[in-house]
């Protein structure tokens, strides 16, 4: 094919691409100057160009869209959505000739004359003949003497034909591989020149590096392309789709410059439009049953993209109707996906990812958009294909979000080198948040437990602690001094004990072998320096296996305290107060991110001061305070000459809180059931299955130590 023509294809097919963009934008805000204008220029140029190279048909469909346009830019006319459609219909026209002429030369044989019809009416102010129904309409005569929009100059800075060029992907992708096997080399010449004391190897090596450097950031670039070209589609598809079945849905679209690999979005293009066609489908209502439930009638999808963990997320949420395990629950026993049996022993979280069984549908009858039973297992297949995950969470009347995590490829990332249990892992700096070093004679009181998970004290946060040794079951001798990596995964902190700290470096990804896929642990392996193998860590796969995942929660001391009262899942303190008035054991609760310490005290140690309990504790005074008597439950009923103490901490000042026993840590919502009359308690609430007081750590404070509150308004 002619390098003129083939330049005017490509070309073409962008316009077109960002016309389907610009038209919906317009729709929404027809007062919009610059987005009419772009349209106007995109469309002059397809005509333009075309009528040069004799594609008559092209030019002629072209010339009457873009005498609407022409009367729309003018005011002489105002868009609507009939307008708007042909417009579309116009984009749909251009684009099959265009493919027409990339497949044997010609225009083909479609006949336009319908649309070139609508289009003229459109043009002419003549409503009824805008409609689709003018089928049989004859082909509109050449207007040869109609006047024509003067031309306007192009946006030179918009045009980027001149300062491109089109490279096949495949020449790329050897390109990366090459720069990947540099990049190792480059790694391991740097090590023998630290090794052999030369200077002057030592500079070869020191420019080497700066050149590997440089080439591997250009070619890397060269790979990556905006999400956006993937999101800039969606509006469009959507207005179709909602056009078709009577909704009214907005889209929204965040992280659109968030960039990754072309072979990536080639991969996830499909599974996009499937899942954004289902939110408007099946999860969009109606705008009469949005209505009848209280919500806005028009409808929203929102597509958001971001990179987090090494890895990019793509989230497609929607506030439809959500799904209803109980009616999935139905369909996959009806199919045969599930037994009944299995199917009431499941949770709903289970039930919900029955959708992406194959076969599975609950739409009753077969349309053009959905209900053979093909779509979601299609969908995690092609993820999966490329190393990535699906998950889906929805709530019944609120919506749906559908979550793409797509893992590292191969790439060239900065990571951290550690060592444990004799063997090296490479951890992405992307999820790196800092180190810590606790050395042998802090272990002790630096390391806590809390409901036996060993924590540190990060800045008056409690940090969870996990064992890179435990989670990979490896044998490693035990050390006095702990070496810490925090890591961020998700939304969830947590600090990642390792042997050794070695060094940073950049490293090659390389993916995993089939054989290896369900390890989650692993993002991958790398080429040390010295020709071993490391293993990539995948921080939040090694979180999900502990079971550190974005809905837990830190116990976190704060100098204020938080509203209680919320829906939110939060770690509760379950404690005991001995026996009540009516012969009963008390019980009570108090959110964990309001317990500094948990102590076991002897009684022994007890001393008074100004006639206060107080004991010696680190290096401090800490008062004691028995809640039986400050709640007026009657005397301390302690058995055992161990006093249980709850610490509680507002700046650098604590008190201790003395219990009976300490029950549990539960991690459920806590909704107070109205306030208490009672002196030191917020409320009640069902915590455990259990009707249970709420403890008023202020109220208690203000009983027994007001210069702590004091301190807090000083501070504030």
């Amino acid at each position: 094919m002619d390098e003129i023509i083939e330049e005017f294809l490509v070309e073409s097919h962008e316009n077109l691409d960002r016309l389907d963009v610009d038209l919906v934008r317009l729709e929404d805000d027809p007062d919009d100057v610059d987005v009419l204008a772009g349209i106007f220029r995109d469309v002059h140029t397809i005509k333009g160009t075309s009528g040069f190279l004799g594609y008559g048909k092209l030019e002629s469909v072209a010339h009457v869209g873009e005498s609407l346009l022409a009367r729309l830019r003018d005011r002489e006319l105002q868009l609507d959505a009939a307008r708007t459609s042909v417009l579309l219909a116009m984009v749909d026209a251009l684009r099959e000739i265009l493919a027409s002429i990339a497949a044997d030369g010609t225009e083909g044989t479609g006949e336009y004359g319908p649309l070139v019809a609508r289009l003229d009416a459109a043009a002419q102010d003549v409503p009824d003949l805008v409609d689709p129904a003018v089928a049989d309409a004859p082909v509109a005569e050449a207007r040869g003497t109609e006047t024509t929009p003067v031309d306007e100059p192009r946006d030179v800075a918009g045009t980027t034909s001149d300062a491109t060029i089109r490279v096949d992907v495949d020449l790329l992708d050897n390109l990366m591989n090459l720069v990947g096997e540099l990049v190792l080399a480059r790694n391991q010449l740097v090590q023998v020149a630290a090794r052999s004391g030369s200077s002057t190897l030592a500079d070869t090596s020191q420019r080497l590096n700066l050149i590997t450097t440089e080439l591997q950031e250009g070619v890397m670039k060269t790979r990556m392309q905006p999400i956006g070209n993937v999101f800039g589609r969606f509006p469009r598809v959507v207005r179709d789709i909602a056009v078709s079945l009577g909704k009214q849905v907005t889209v929204e679209l965040e992280g659109k410059d968030t960039e990754l690999d072309k072979t990536i979005i080639e991969a996830i293009k499909d599974p996009l439009t499937h899942m954004v066609r289902n939110s408007v489908d099946h999860g969009i209502e109606t705008p009469e049953m949005r209505r009848a439930a209280g919500k806005p009638e028009t409808g929203r999808v929102t597509l958001r993209a971001y990179h987090e963990g090494g890895q990019v997320n793509i989230e497609i949420a929607d506030d439809g109707a959500g799904i209803d395990p109980g009616a999935v629950a139905v369909n996959a026993v009806a199919k045969g996906i599930v037994t009944a049996e299995q199917a009431q022993a499941m949770t709903d979280r289970q039930i919900v990812d029955l959708v992406f069984a194959p076969g599975f549908s609950t739409v009753e009858s077969v349309s053009n958009l959905s209900g053979r039973g093909v779509g979601m297992d299609v969908v995690r297949t092609a993820i999966e294909r490329i190393g990535g995950s699906v998950d889906l969470t929805s709530t019944p009347g609120a919506g749906t979000i559908t979550k793409l995590k797509i893992p590292l490829t191969l790439a060239i990332i900065p990571a951290l080198i550690v060592t444990s249990g004799g063997q090296r892992f490479a951890i992405p700096q992307v999820s790196l948040l800092e180190l810590v070093r606790v050395e042998a004679d802090e272990a002790t009181t630096a390391v806590e437990h809390v409901h036996g998970t060993p924590v540190y004290r990060l800045r008056d946060a409690l940090l969870p602690l996990v064992g890179l040794a435990d989670v990979l079951g490896l044998d490693t001798p035990p050390t006095a001094a702990s070496n810490i990596v925090v890591l961020q995964a998700d939304t969830q902190q947590f600090g990642l004990v390792v042997d050794a700290v070695d060094d940073t470096a950049e490293i090659v990804v390389k993916p995993l072998g089939q054989a290896l896929h369900d390890l989650s642990v692993y993002a991958g392996a790398t080429i040390m320096g010295d020709g071993r193998v490391a293993l990539i860590l995948d921080v939040m796969g090694i979180a999900d296996s502990v079971g550190i995942g974005s809905t837990s929660n830190r116990a976190q001391p704060s100098d204020d305290d938080a509203t209680l009262g919320g829906s939110d899942v939060e770690s509760l303190l379950v404690f005991g107060l001995g026996t009540g008035q009516h012969g009963k054991d008390v019980r009570m609760v108090l959110p964990l991110r309001q317990v500094a310490r948990l102590e076991e005290i002897d009684g022994s140690l007890v001393e008074y001061a100004s006639g206060q309990p107080v004991v010696q504790y680190r290096n401090a005074i800490l008062p004691l305070v028995d809640l039986s008597r400050v709640l007026g439950l009657g005397q301390p009923d302690h058995a055992s000459p161990t006093l249980q103490v709850i610490v509680h901490e507002r700046g650098a000042h604590r008190v201790g809180l003395v219990v009976h026993r300490i029950h549990d840590v539960l991690d459920e919502p806590l909704v107070l059931q109205g306030p208490s009359p009672r002196h030191g308690v917020l409320g009640s609430a069902v915590v455990g299955d259990r009707v249970t007081d709420v403890l008023d750590v202020q109220a208690v404070i203000a009983t027994v130590a007001p210069e702590m509150l004091d301190h807090e308004l000083v501070t504030a």
